[in-house]
């Protein structure tokens, strides 16, 4: 008789530039229970997109990410992520400009933020790319859920994959 592990649920937080297509590649991992995209890391309370998009607030789009570490360790995640985007561009990718698109890791965990740092300084070394990378590793802070129309955005329009 075999048994069933009971779910390891964690929580990690991603920024890569708009949340939508981070929301979308988070989404098909194997082990994601849930994803919600939303802000974090700024001053405002309840920011409103358009309060992110001023670019005064100090937030960034990310995803949370609710995942079982039973089926998808947090290292997995963290590789999808800088998998994802450009982790040289400083608040940016692409064509979406300004400090809310920047790259960074929000932690839960000391295990995480460990795991965090080792893969950036793995990265940084590995000479993929010839320019330091922006990423930011930081504590995790209130997160605010974005509006209802920014959740599963690539799905509603019928969007079954995107370039990130």
């Amino acid at each position: 008789m075999s048994r069933q592990k009971i779910p390891q649920i964690e929580i990690a937080c991603f920024g890569a530039g708009c949340f939508w297509g981070v929301q979308y590649k988070f989404d098909r991992l194997d082990g994601v229970l849930k994803t919600t995209a939303g802000y974090m890391g700024g001053q405002k309370d309840e920011p409103s997109y358009n309060d992110v998009c001023s670019d005064k607030t100090g937030h960034a789009e990310v995803v949370r990410v609710e995942f079982d570490s039973n089926i998808v360790t947090y290292s997995e995640l963290v590789d999808l992520f800088f998998s994802l985007h450009n982790p040289t561009q400083r608040n940016r990718q692409g064509m979406n400009i300004g400090s809310q698109y920047r790259s960074i890791i929000f932690y839960y965990s000391e295990a995480q933020h460990e795991v965090a740092l080792k893969k950036f300084m793995d990265l940084q070394r590995s000479e993929r790319y010839k320019d330091d990378l922006a990423t930011e590793i930081l504590p995790d802070s209130k997160f605010w859920m974005a509006e209802s129309y920014h959740q599963k955005y690539l799905e509603k329009k019928g969007i079954d994959s995107c370039a990130i």
